[in-house]
């Protein structure tokens, strides 16, 4: 069977060049993940009155952002950045979810700075996956 050099693989059967994700595109959520009752530091008896009006009215207001603003905002009324695990109360991270899912960055933002806590989830390509919602602030206590 004679040899077929890589240059001259028919087209079918070559593997595509990694596309870099585009971060200029908005940022998108997902409830796909969300756990509200597994782990009772994030459940949602946590939540005061009000709550549910703020988290959707933020998540309206960063659906304007870029995936590079979100990923680069300095803004102290944002606070989004990387979750480090062995800094947190829950070294594990996101023990519930398949290993696959772990291995996403994880990421957190504010919802307001201070009452209504935080958002913790995975960021992947433009989207990012809400997994806990943190009224309490006790992912980082």
């Amino acid at each position: 069977m004679p040899r077929i050099k890589p240059g001259n693989l028919p087209r079918s059967a070559r593997i595509p060049n990694a596309i870099a994700p585009n971060e200029d595109v908005p940022l998108r959520f997902s409830f796909k993940l969300l756990d509200l009752y597994s782990n009772r530091k994030f459940c949602v008896d946590h939540c005061q009155d009000g709550y549910l009006d703020r988290f959707l009215c933020r998540l309206r207001d960063l659906c304007a952002l870029s995936v590079k603003d979100f990923r680069t905002n300095k803004s102290k009324s944002l606070r989004a950045h990387r979750i480090t695990w062995p800094d947190t109360s829950e070294p594990a991270g996101f023990a519930r979810l398949n290993a696959q899912m772990r291995e996403e960055e994880a990421w957190q933002f504010e919802i307001t700075s201070n009452e209504h806590g935080r958002v913790h989830g995975l960021l992947q390509d433009d989207t990012f996956f809400i997994v806990w919602i943190d009224p309490t602030h006790a992912l980082y206590p």
